[in-house]
């Protein structure tokens, strides 16, 4: 029955971006040129694996405000150690996969082991490793060769968007752990009721540094996809990366209370914010208004994820209020039998 929700809910996701492209395809006909869908398929990747990564973490009712910021870090780090020449390009993948699962595993232990509230842990960390990464590279910004084979495999290839192809490799590989794994069962289960899972003999604290883990991890591999796709990539930087990552796991339907995750419409969310941006920069820019477009999205982005919160709310008091009257109904049953 779950599943049937989540399906319904990613067709009416998917549904409002087609509608949303036909939109900005009237507005402007450039919209669906071929650079264009190439430059937002671009853009998508490290957000959506950033999403994926992230949902694991929602799903538990937590939040990771770090992920935009480990992102960066872990890309200017890398790359710093490629143009100093202390790595060879190829070794900057394991390394900005290593610095981001650091992070994660540094969130976990601080929320699980040390029950830090999620907010301060990772509001901690998103500021730490801003300025830690600063710290380390001192170059404003950081450069990554273009137009190589670390370009093509990641991110555009003679025009085929290979990002896009890990990008659905990755969602495939999450939602068999969220929904096949007793990684994924038990993080739902920390979600729904975290006391119960414990009583139940799970380690809640074990599979809560999962989730965390897997948050970092998504953020050290949407770094790969950055500087792939946005070669210059400026230290210092991420804040905001994570509120667009977020808000397309809310978008996609993952529960904000926990207990309730969409893999596949993490990723779909993510897509529809990508769009959003994109079509509200070339119709501003086609009509001239003098408005900007970043901040509209911002406008746009808050009034549809209170939406997608709120009907999650409205839903979860709909389902609670059907299980008492279910409950009620067993009781006078019972009466009356008895």
């Amino acid at each position: 029955m779950k599943n049937h929700k989540k399906l319904g809910q990613n067709i009416i996701i998917l549904f409002a971006m087609i509608v949303l492209v036909a939109i900005f395809w009237l507005l402007n006909p450039n919209f669906l040129d071929k650079f264009n869908i190439v430059s937002m398929a671009q853009s998508l990747a490290p957000y959506a694996v950033m999403s994926l990564g992230v949902t694991f973490v929602v799903a538990t009712g937590g939040i990771d405000l770090s992920i935009g910021t480990v992102c960066i870090a872990s890309a200017v780090v890398s790359g710093k150690m490629f143009t100093s020449g202390l790595l060879p390009l190829w070794a900057t993948i394991p390394m900005m996969i290593a610095i981001g699962t650091f992070f994660g595993l540094v969130n976990g232990l601080l929320i699980a082991k040390l029950k830090l509230p999620a907010f301060i842990a990772t509001l901690g960390t998103m500021m730490f490793s801003r300025g830690l990464s600063a710290l380390i590279v001192k170059d404003p910004n950081i450069f990554f060769p273009s137009g190589t084979w670390y370009n093509r495999l990641f991110s555009n290839w003679n025009g085929i968007p290979t990002g896009l192809i890990w990008v659905v490799a990755f969602t495939l590989i999450c939602m068999y752990l969220m929904y096949k794994n007793r990684i994924g069962r038990y993080i739902l289960s920390i979600g729904s009721n975290e006391e119960a899972t414990r009583l139940s003999g799970i380690n809640t604290d074990k599979y809560k540094m999962y989730a965390y883990i897997f948050a970092g991890l998504g953020a050290g591999i949407g770094a790969i996809f950055w500087s792939a796709a946005f070669p210059t990539v400026a230290a210092a930087t991420g804040n905001g990366m994570e509120l667009d990552a977020i808000a397309g796991v809310y978008i996609g339907g993952t529960s904000a209370a926990g207990g309730v995750a969409s893999v596949s419409g993490s990723a779909i969310g993510a897509a529809l914010l990508v769009v959003i941006r994109n079509g509200l920069n070339m119709v501003l820019a086609k009509f001239n208004l003098d408005l900007n477009s970043t901040y509209v999205t911002y406008v746009l982005t808050g009034i549809i994820v209170i939406v997608a919160v709120l009907m999650d709310v409205f839903k979860t008091k709909r389902q609670n209020k059907v299980k008492v009257e279910k409950a009620d109904t067993k009781k006078e049953t019972a009466k009356v039998n008895g």
